[in-house]
């Protein structure tokens, strides 16, 4: 009963994460489009900085935005909160039942670094924390009077956490620690900024008092991040799906190469809202950054070294790695034997109809490895997975050699020549 109940916990917490992300990001990229649209008109309410008429579902809205607050407060006001907050705490959720009950596949790699999966949590946590409190230092730097100057030292900031992420984690754990590092501050500029400023500006008018433009201000500019923070946080998270970007060794240079994509992608949009010329230079960026993260994709990983199995009291709790297969030599054909002992004593403790790691009820995505019939079917999946790049077998627990890797290698290159 345990295992159904634990995967049934994974599946709604994936939902309730994708829903309210959903809310956030929606009313997030709306409001920000209905700020950047607003005009200026002769006969708006005083303290009102602009306005725009929308249509939709069937009726016309008239938005009116006040530069600071109105002169009277009125009775319902919605607060936009809970959709940041909810997606957070979701999100969160996950990770802990997913990464961090899973740390020894999911989390780590003991070809990374020898972390404990005890200590890999802790650290995840902590950089959760730190990564808020050094960003929110930042914006109140002098640096903070200047966007452009802000937003570079931001950028530079977490590029460096992204390469000290990949020498902590696996490729997997470091992409997902790095979408919930960006997540964890963009929710923190929620929580701590933007709703407490807004706060301030209701309490000011309450007790007849003239809000400090500077509250404002300071929301916005947060809620500015956010909304250019939103399209890489999307791309980090659904990451930990594909091993093209999770498993290369140069996945922190594709997390630079994202914020920038995401960046420019929002930068256009919002330009767009504004009525500014059209920065069409954007989407050749944008191109120019996926292109090289699909190059970084096809270099090859670097070659695996021996893991010193009793350097870690948790390495030596993993089950004994099977006798391994001996190499062949380039020149000889692959006997399609030998690929099967491979895949069936390296793969098919995950991938069988009854798994034997602890904590996998099934086989991962229904990919089933414990037969030939079945090997033969997902060749071109174990050449992705296994060759291409390094993502299988997660921090390598089976202990799969690089004279392995080749043989798989050159099999899946033309599986119809293996000699039986």
């Amino acid at each position: 009963m345990e295992p159904i109940i634990w995967e049934w916990i994974n599946l709604v917490a994936r939902w309730v994460h994708v829903i309210t992300a959903i809310a956030w990001i929606g009313s997030s990229f709306y409001f920000v489009a209905l700020d950047l649209s607003l005009k200026k008109r002769e006969d708006l309410p005083k303290g009102a900085g602009g306005e725009a008429w929308q249509i939709h579902g069937g009726g016309f809205y008239n938005m009116v935005k006040y530069l600071v607050a109105p002169d009277r407060l009125p009775k319902e006001l919605t607060w936009f909160k809970w959709e940041a907050y909810s997606t957070w705490i979701s999100g969160f959720f996950l990770l802990c039942v997913l990464y961090y009950r899973g740390a020894d596949l999911f989390l780590i790699d003991p070809q990374v670094s020898m972390f404990s999966p005890k200590e890999a949590i802790a650290i995840s946590v902590v950089s959760l924390a730190l990564g808020w409190l050094a960003y929110d230092l930042l914006c109140k730097s002098p640096l903070g009077e200047s966007d452009v100057k802000l937003a570079a030292a931001g950028f530079v900031v977490l590029v460096a956490a992204a390469y000290g992420f990949a020498q902590v984690f696996s490729g997997r754990g470091a992409m997902l620690q790095m979408g919930a590092l960006i997540g964890t501050m963009m929710v923190a500029n929620v929580f701590f900024l933007i709703i407490p400023n807004q706060r301030k500006v209701v309490d000011a008018l309450i007790a007849g008092q003239t809000p400090d433009p500077k509250l404002g201000r300071q929301a916005k500019q947060r809620s500015l991040h956010n909304n250019y923070l939103t399209l890489p946080v999307l791309f980090l998270m659904l990451s930990n799906h594909y091993p093209l970007a999770f498993g290369s060794h140069w996945a922190w240079v594709m997390t630079a190469l994202v914020l920038v994509m995401g960046g420019v992608i929002r930068h256009f949009f919002n330009a767009r809202h504004a009525g500014k010329p059209t920065p069409w230079w954007s989407w050749g960026v944008a191109a120019a950054c996926m292109a090289a993260i699909i190059w970084l994709s096809t270099l090859p990983p670097p070659r695996e070294h021996e893991v010193a199995t009793a350097t870690k009291p948790w390495i030596d709790a993993l089950p004994e790695a099977p006798v391994q297969v001996a190499a062949v030599a380039d020149s000889k054909p692959v006997s399609f034997a030998q690929v099967t002992d491979v895949v069936v004593s390296r793969c098919s403790m995950c991938h069988s109809t009854m798994p034997g790691w602890e904590g996998i009820n099934e086989a991962p995505r229904g990919v089933l490895l414990d037969s030939p019939e079945e090997i033969r079917r997902h060749a071109s999946l174990i050449r992705l997975q296994a060759v291409l790049t390094h993502a299988m077998p997660p921090a390598n627990v089976s202990q799969i050699t690089p004279e392995e890797r080749d043989l798989l290698g050159r099999w899946t290159a033309d599986p119809d020549q293996a000699v039986q």
